[in-house]
């Protein structure tokens, strides 16, 4: 009996859920190859928690970056993306938008390449 290899499935995942903007590289379910956090904790401690619509604001001014430094850091580009997972919820409802947009705009992208 042979065994069967493939090569390495490289999923991106986009994490948007409250006031971190997140972005991470895994290869074949186990291996870290990137994981970017921007955190909106300082931006939001002077009103003593999060503040939904400054957080939503913030993840549509970092989730670009957060994405392409994810992608560096793996040294990867969106071609060698296999997969693209966002969360959907729970979460801030303008939050969320912002990372699953995020990811169906990179999918439909790396499809029309």
């Amino acid at each position: 009996m042979t065994e069967n290899t493939f090569p390495p499935a490289r999923i991106l995942g986009v994490e948007s859920s409250c006031d971190e903007t997140a972005a991470a590289v895994v290869e074949n379910g186990c291996t870290v190859l990137s994981n970017v956090v921007a955190s909106q904790a300082e931006m939001h401690a002077k009103y003593g928690g999060v503040f939904p619509e400054v957080a939503s604001r913030q993840h549509i001014r970092t989730v670009y970056t957060v994405v392409e430094e994810a992608l560096a850091q793996a040294h990867l580009s969106l071609g060698d993306i296999d997969a693209i997972a966002a969360t959907q919820g729970p979460g801030l409802p303008g939050s969320l938008v912002v990372g699953l947009n995020m990811a169906k705009g990179l999918a439909l992208a790396a499809a029309n390449r």
